[in-house]
C-alpha cells in the first residue's frame, strides 16, 4: 500500500469515526498531502464506498499521472457533479472542510441543501501532525537550507551599510541559492529598537553596530518547510544583553533536553517559560513556545495549556524569546522531531551569542 493510500485509508477512518457518510476536501495542501497532487485546482470526496478526484482541464493530465485510488473526473463544477453521487449514495451527513470562504459555504447550501452540512475542524490536519521518515527527511533538507543561509548572512551583514530589507533579500535569495522553491513566510529581519517586535517586518533602517538584530526565516523544499530564528549582536554586546541571551538560550536548551513523547502541551510551554520567568522577564515573554510545521508554517499541534500530549513523529518549534519595549528583544528558535526517547534537532546553524 502506497502512502497516499495509507492516508486515505487513515481519512475513511476518520470520516466513520465523525459520523459523516461522505466528506469534501478543498484544502489544496490537504489535497496534496492525501493525493501528491500540486495543481490550484481540485475537489476531493471521499466515502467509504466512493474516492473521488475532481479537476479541470488544466489538470487532468497531471491528475493522472499522480494520483491513484481515486476516480478522476474531469469539470469546472465539481459541486453539481458531487450531488448526483450522494443522491445514488443516499448520503445524509456531508462533512467539509471549515477553513473555506462564506461564499463557498453558501454554494454548498445552494447544492447540497437536502444534506446535512457538518462543518469538521481539522480531520486531515489531525494525520498531517505525525510524519513519517520521508516527511521528515525533507524537512531536515529545509533546514539545512535555512542553516546554510545564516552562516553566509553573518559575512553580508555591514555595520551602517545593510539594511534589513536588504538581508532579509539575501536570506531569501541564498536559501533558493540552495534549492528552496520558495520562503515559507516573509523573512523577519529586525534590528535595534525594532527586534522589541517579536514579528517585525524587515524594512529600510540601516542595520548599526550596538544593534541587536533578530532574524527569524524558513523556505520551502518539496512542498515542507523549515522555520528558524537566530539573534546576533552587531558590533558589541552590552552585560544585560548577554545576560537576557543567556537567559533565553537556557530556555531553548531545557525544552530539547525535556522534550519526548508523552510530555502534555501544558508542559512543553512551562519547562522554557519558568526559566524565563524565575530569571524576571516573565512578562517580557510574550507569545506561546511554538506550534507544528510541515506542509504548513503553522499546523498542528499549537501549544495552549491542555493535556493533550506530544506523539512521536511531532515536528515542532522550540522558540523562547524576551522583548523589551523601546530598547532590544531577541528569540532563539529551532525546529524539534519528538521521538519516543526524547527529540531531534533539525536546525543546526550555531545558537551561541554572535557577536558579528
Amino acid at each position: 500500500m502506497s502512502i497516499h493510500q495509507q492516508r486515505l485509508q487513515k481519512c475513511q477512518d476518520l470520516i466513520a469515526e465523525a459520523g459523516l457518510d461522505g466528506f469534501l476536501v478543498t484544502n489544496l495542501t490537504n489535497i496534496y498531502y492525501l493525493t501528491g497532487f500540486s495543481g490550484t485546482a481540485a475537489t476531493l470526496y471521499i466515502s467509504a464506498k466512493r474516492c473521488l478526484f475532481f479537476t479541470d482541464s488544466r489538470y487532468t493530465l497531471m491528475a493522472k499521472e499522480t494520483v491513484t485510488g481515486y476516480d478522476i473526473i474531469e469539470t469546472r463544477t465539481a459541486l453539481k457533479e458531487i450531488v448526483n453521487f450522494l443522491l445514488e449514495d443516499k448520503v445524509t451527513r456531508l462533512g467539509f472542510e471549515n477553513d473555506m470562504t462564506f461564499a463557498f459555504y453558501q454554494s454548498l447550501e445552494a447544492n447540497f441543501g437536502k444534506v446535512t452540512l457538518l462543518a469538521q475542524n481539522g480531520l486531515v490536519e489531525t494525520i498531517r501532525q505525525i510524519k513519517d521518515a520521508s516527511e521528515i527527511a525533507t524537512i531536515a533538507k529545509a533546514c539545512s537550507i535555512s542553516d546554510k543561509a545564516f552562516i553566509d548572512a553573518l559575512d553580508y551583514i555591514k555595520a551602517g551599510q545593510t539594511t534589513e530589507v536588504e538581508l532579509a533579500n539575501f536570506l531569501d535569495f541564498q536559501m533558493r541559492k540552495y534549492g528552496a522553491t520558495g520562503v515559507s513566510f516573509e523573512t523577519i529581519a529586525a534590528s535595534g529598537k525594532r527586534s522589541a517586535m517579536p514579528h517585525g517586518r524587515a524594512s529600510n533602517k540601516v542595520i548599526q553596530a550596538g544593534d541587536s538584530l533578530t532574524m527569524d526565516f524558513g523556505c520551502y523544499y518539496d512542498h515542507y518547510v523549515s522555520d528558524m530564528t537566530r539573534t546576533i549582536h552587531v558590533g558589541h554586546v552590552t552585560d544585560q544583553e548577554r545576560e537576557i541571551y543567556d537567559v533565553v538560550l537556557r530556555a531553548n536548551k531545557a525544552l530539547i533536553e525535556k522534550a519526548r513523547a508523552g510530555m502534555t502541551f501544558t508542559d512543553f510551554d512551562k519547562v522554557p517559560r519558568d526559566i524565563i520567568v524565575n530569571a524576571g522577564y516573565g512578562s517580557n515573554f510574550t507569545h506561546g513556545i511554538g506550534h507544528g510545521i510541515g506542509l504548513d508554517i503553522h499546523e498542528n499541534p499549537f501549544f495552549a495549556k491542555s493535556d493533550k500530549v506530544l506523539e512521536a513523529g511531532m515536528v515542532v518549534t522550540d522558540e523562547p524569546g524576551i522583548y523589551i519595549d523601546n530598547a532590544y528583544g531577541l528569540r532563539i528558535e529551532d525546529d524539534l522531531v519528538i521521538t519516543e526517547e526524547g527529540c531531534q534537532v533539525l536546525t543546526m546553524a550555531p545558537k551561541e551569542i554572535i557577536v558579528i
